[in-house]
């Protein structure tokens, strides 16, 4: 009887064992399986990088958020040159196994047309350029209604010099129609704003240069931007990015104003940063992200304005003294003027045309 029971008893713990091993087994696979179906990006940058605090950083922030919130996997890439977009786009395509790959940058439009052609069931999105194609998500801002915001700013807070002159600056990074785009917007918004309070204006403006290497060149802008202040501009919009740092190090020496870009960089330099036309760059990305998610992806293009908070001027603790109520409250005005249509900002694209 005893061996009996003790083969019962063995019997029995064998059988919870074999249940237990098969559980886990089970449960191993299930979140193997899970693993494998996480949405899967892929994002490549240009060469200012993750941490140019500006245009690539908030791309970067959004393919984070879309890792956290949506459980996905995210790899990313930082082009060292204009000639590795190709290349790092093709590698992602021929993998088959990313569901969205991220290109940052107009500077990589020809390449993404190129790949997307080869790989026509790879989904892709460019940001800051058009590909017409159907498997291409086209990601666009209206910079230049941001940017006449934030030269309405630098109109109303610059003050006239002996002459009864004011002065502000543009430093732009690649010499390219989009950054035209910028500068046309923000002259417009400062000279507006200076005539209508009796003021005459000078917008003087420069260019770091004509290659990929303009966005990545602090001490070039740094140079121009020096050289502006030192000629009477009392505040220099700059629209660089990672280069913009050049500018904020000026503006801190010289004791002068600058304005940010793409991010919010006003805590780069607090006191220095007037304020920062922000594109949201991260919100764009991770709605797109989103609708991949969800099955909703089409390819076209997707534009950004006031309209929609797609591009905006920021106002927080760093900048907030800096700008009194009366020029927010012109600035707000503005906005409403612009998004009602009862104000039409230049745009370069339609002036070149």
């Amino acid at each position: 009887m005893k061996t009996n029971s003790w083969l019962k008893w063995a019997s029995q713990m064998l059988l919870f064992s074999l249940i237990a091993v098969v559980t886990q087994i089970a449960f191993i696979q299930e979140s193997v399986a899970a693993q494998a179906q996480k949405m899967k990006i892929a994002l490549v940058l240009d060469k200012g990088g993750k941490d140019d605090k500006s245009f690539n950083s908030a791309a970067y922030q959004g393919v984070m958020r879309v890792k956290r919130e949506m459980n996905s996997f995210v790899k990313y890439v930082e082009a060292t040159d204009d000639n590795a977009f190709e290349a790092l786009l093709r590698a992602f395509s021929q993998k088959k196994t990313f569901d969205l790959v991220i290109s940052i940058g107009v500077s990589q439009v020809d390449s993404v047309k190129k790949v997307a052609a080869l790989f026509p069931d790879q989904k892709f999105v460019i940001v800051d350029g058009i590909v017409d194609a159907p498997n291409v998500r086209s990601l666009v801002f209206q910079e230049h209604e941001g940017s006449y915001l934030v030269g309405a700013i630098a109109g109303l807070t610059a003050s006239p010099d002996s002459s009864g002159q004011i002065k502000v600056g543009f430093i732009g990074g690649m010499d390219i129609p989009l950054i035209r785009r910028f500068e046309l917007g923000f002259a417009a918004g400062a000279e507006a704003e200076a005539k209508r309070n009796h003021h005459r204006i000078k917008v003087i403006s420069n260019y770091i240069g004509i290659t990929a290497d303009s966005w990545n060149n602090p001490a070039k802008a740094k140079e121009l931007a020096m050289a502006q202040y030192d000629s009477g501009v009392q505040v220099i919009f700059s629209a660089a990015g990672a280069s913009n740092s050049g500018l904020f190090d000026a503006a801190e020496e010289k004791k002068k104003f600058a304005i940010g870009v793409d991010s919010n960089q006003n805590w780069v330099k607090p006191g220095r940063i007037l304020t920062s036309m922000v594109k949201r760059v991260d919100e764009a990305v991770f709605q797109t992200c989103r609708d991949v998610s969800e099955a909703k992806f089409k390819g076209g293009a997707v534009h950004y304005g006031l309209a929609d908070q797609g591009v905006d001027y920021t106002l927080d603790e760093y900048n907030r003294s800096l700008l009194t109520p009366a020029v927010v409250a012109r600035v707000e005005e503005i906005k409403k003027e612009i998004i009602s249509g009862k104000l039409q900002v230049p745009d370069y694209y339609k002036k070149r045309k």
